[in-house]
């Protein structure tokens, strides 16, 4: 079959040396060997970068909103468990104070153990749902450390299973998640309840 180049176009019309059962594979939208992962939720994070402005904080807004808009999962007396916009893996959630403070040593004591038996439920919750073999828990602080969000307080916790690595992450800094946010946080919500109902 003929290729076509792009000496066959002019002002985007065919000439009469093109022909119709032609591979014209050099266009866009043509299929290649590449396979695109189309992710346009995160222009927001790319277009106003990560450091809202403290009017605009999601952890504070996220309380105010429902659960499912707000992407909660529970809610506690001083601190609440979300899921992450932008995950590493399904069911990365955030535990955060209802409190706009920026680090760790900020927090008061009933935020402190709030914080920690969120955390501890929350593992439990999704080692239940979806059988993970082990977890990432940490809190970056400061836009120094790595903060997303540096001005309120949030501890990420990631689970881990065994095959989750891949070439994505390392080759094209690309994750893969197989599950819709709404999907993940409708799951662990209804086993977070089961849980607490059990205890």
């Amino acid at each position: 079959m003929a290729r076509l180049s792009l000496d066959d176009y002019d002002d985007n019309e065919r000439t009469e040396t093109s022909t119709v059962d032609a591979e014209p594979t050099h266009l866009a939208g043509v299929p290649d060997e590449f396979q695109r992962l189309w992710t346009p939720h995160r222009m927001v994070y790319i277009q106003h970068g990560q450091q809202p402005d403290e009017t605009e904080c999601p952890f504070c807004w996220a309380p105010q909103v429902s659960d499912e808009e707000g992407l909660i999962v529970a809610r506690g007396k001083h601190a609440f468990v979300l899921l992450n916009l932008f995950p590493y893996n399904s069911g990365h959630m955030l535990v955060c104070p209802y409190r706009h403070i920026s680090t760790y040593d900020l927090a008061s004591p009933e935020e402190v153990a709030e914080i920690g038996e969120l955390t501890q439920k929350a593992m439990r919750v999704v080692s239940k749902v979806s059988r993970s073999d082990g977890f990432n828990i940490g809190m970056n602080q400061g836009m120094v450390a790595g903060a997303g969000i540096a001005g309120h307080l949030h501890q990420h916790i990631v689970p881990r299973w065994a095959q989750d690595a891949n070439f994505m992450p390392i080759i094209a800094k690309t994750k893969a998640l197989p599950q819709l946010l709404g999907d993940v946080r409708t799951r662990i919500a209804a086993a977070w309840q089961e849980f607490e109902a059990s205890n």
